[in-house]
């Protein structure tokens, strides 16, 4: 990811799932879990409002919460050593706090990828390079164009016949992003 660019937002939902795979056996470790996955979801809701208007107060309250929620210790030690390594992707975590516009969690995108991981356990794969590339263009193709709200038969349709009615993807992207502007640091140069 790194080599692809130079921000990263790490999903919520994903950290999330780090505590739920924890196993307290004692009881006291059971209440002690069970506390901290409520004010992991409290604070997660705490962030849902502060997309839709962001304040510099809001986002250093949220700052502070999020260091005490992930660097006090609780006494249960599988949850006390989780702890420091979702500390140490403060940065990734809360760049929402910067980017309002972006989301809290890629469920989305990782729904998209698993329609390919699917097809891949029923077929077994390619046999040719050409037939990956293939594979590739047409699985993003479907998501990508229903998001853009364009049949994706159409958008083939259209393709194949070269008659040129609907635009390149691209276009429409660049067409419908005019309509969503991102942060400061997102304006193209």
């Amino acid at each position: 990811m790194k080599l692809l660019t130079d921000n990263i937002v790490w999903c919520w939902v994903d950290e999330g799932r780090n505590y739920k795979k924890l196993s307290a056996f004692i009881a006291c470790h059971q209440k002690v879990l069970d506390k901290f996955l409520d004010d992991f979801c409290n604070y997660y809701r705490d962030l849902l409002p502060d997309q839709d208007s962001p304040n510099q107060q809001t986002a250093d309250k949220l700052r502070y919460k999020f260091w005490k929620l992930f660097h006090t210790d609780s006494g249960y030690q599988q949850l006390d050593e989780r702890k420091p390594l979702t500390l140490v992707k403060i940065s990734e975590l809360l760049y929402v706090l910067e980017h309002p516009e972006l989301p809290l969690h890629n469920n989305p995108a990782e729904l998209g990828a698993r329609t390919m991981v699917q097809r891949g356990n029923i077929s077994d794969a390619t046999q040719t390079l050409e037939g990956t590339q293939g594979w590739d263009t047409f699985i993003s193709l479907v998501p990508t164009t229903h998001k853009l709200g364009i049949s994706f038969f159409e958008y083939i349709r259209d393709r194949i016949s070269k008659v040129g009615n609907i635009p390149c993807l691209a276009t429409i992207c660049d067409e419908k992003s005019a309509f969503n502007p991102f942060g400061c640091l997102w304006v193209p140069e």
